[in-house]
């Protein structure tokens, strides 16, 4: 990549900002702070579903913003945990003791790692960081690592072999996985569950469970309710992606009645904002969840079709993926950084960097699939860098 002596300088700060935000990307109000000459135009970096984002806008504005309830939210006391659980029990199908709601999935995740996880846990890599970044001192971690030859998808055969040798107290399954998007069908997960009977916590993360599915109209898929049969079950689930509202940091959690009187004991019983509660109530509502899964089939139509196209481009791999996002691998030589710094300077799209991802062999980015109209400037924004890269190759080859 070629930069003027003038973007050098705002590729310096880039890195600053990475290695300030250490094994997570600075988000838009820190690049607003830090580096406000830079434009962001479109976010392919967090990953949300815009139009999720719209419906639920439109709801916010027509029953807070316009009749005023916005004071309520603001002035009063937001529900307790379990009074929040039980507007989900009815919607879920699910016993309301066994739901445990989280100020964002991330929250759960800690609270499960620090209170559940004793002497031992497996994750596989590469993987969401915080799985490994909250392991208590003392514990032990064991990496499963994932084929890069498989497009690193889950080897259930040799993964349950490998848990049966090491016996950890806990394994974590993200499932759609980030950085690549790799799913584990139904099946396979059942099958984990029924050989992996002795493992006291079996954690799968079904953050982006809402863009993956197994039959042909898209039916949403999820192992939530196998977590009363499976005491050594628990499920957690982030709304940011899905519904697009990572502001409002909302999650739950799915696990044995003992586990959720545990963390409710123990500093979480009232970690909720109104914002969020208001949120968790739409969400369970009929009316919204109609709309919003004729909006969730839409999106994951449209990011079929961005990904196809993406498939089209020179000199990247574009691994498999059932999530709302694709892992690219760079084979012409370009250094991930400074891929992703052209793209945020001159065209203005912002993108994850994977360099911080521990597994991975090469030069990665994430990208994440936005609107149509968004995807399709992304697509020719990323044609337009990537011919570029390869005439100057042209040149300097020539020169040389």
């Amino acid at each position: 990549m070629k930069f003027t002596d003038e973007e050098l300088i705002v590729v310096e700060k880039l890195e600053i900002l990475k290695n300030e935000a250490g094994s997570h990307s600075p988000g838009i109000f820190t690049f607003r702070q830090k580096l406000p000459e830079l434009e962001i135009k479109i976010d392919a970096c967090f990953l949300s579903n815009p139009y999720a984002t719209d419906l639920f806008i439109e709801y916010f504005n027509k029953e807070i913003l316009e009749t005023g309830k916005i004071r309520d939210l603001l002035e009063c006391y937001p529900s307790q945990n379990g009074v929040i659980a039980e507007i989900l029990a009815d919607f879920l199908d699910i016993n309301a003791k066994n739901i445990f709601i989280g100020n964002g999935a991330i929250e759960i995740i800690q609270a499960v790692i620090h209170n559940f996880t004793e002497k031992k846990i497996m994750i596989n890599i590469p993987t969401f960081s915080s799985y490994y970044e909250y392991v208590k001192e003392g514990v032990e971690v064991v990496y499963n690592e994932l084929s890069k030859k498989e497009d690193y998808s889950l080897d259930i055969a040799n993964y349950i072999a490998k848990v049966k040798f090491h016996r950890p107290d806990t394994i974590v399954l993200i499932n759609p996985n980030n950085p690549n998007g790799a799913y584990t069908r139904v099946s396979d997960v059942q099958r984990i569950l029924d050989e992996l009977w002795f493992v006291k916590n079996i954690i799968i993360d079904e953050s982006f469970i809402h863009f993956a599915y197994e039959s042909k109209n898209y039916q949403l898929v999820s192992m939530a309710n196998l977590v009363e049969d499976n005491p050594n079950l628990i499920v957690i689930k982030s709304m940011s992606k899905d519904f697009g509202v990572a502001g409002i940091r909302a999650g739950y959690g799915i696990m044995k009645k003992e586990y959720v009187q545990t963390l409710l004991s123990n500093g979480y019983l009232w970690n909720s904002n109104g914002l969020a509660e208001y949120f968790f109530r739409l969400y369970a509502r009929s009316d919204f969840a109609m709309r919003y899964d004729i909006l969730r089939v839409r999106y994951i139509i449209e990011t079929l079709e961005f990904i196809k196209e993406l498939r089209q481009l020179p000199y990247i791999k574009v691994y498999p993926s059932m999530a709302n996002f694709v892992l690219i691998e760079l084979t012409n030589g370009i250094l991930a950084s400074e891929f992703v710094a052209k793209l945020l300077i001159t065209y203005g799209i912002y993108i994850r960097i994977c360099d911080d991802k521990i597994g991975l062999e090469g030069q990665f980015i994430r990208l994440a699939s936005r609107s149509r109209s968004e995807n399709n400037y992304i697509i020719e924004s990323l044609k337009s860098c990537l011919e570029m890269n390869s005439v100057l190759d042209m040149v300097n080859e020539t020169v040389v």
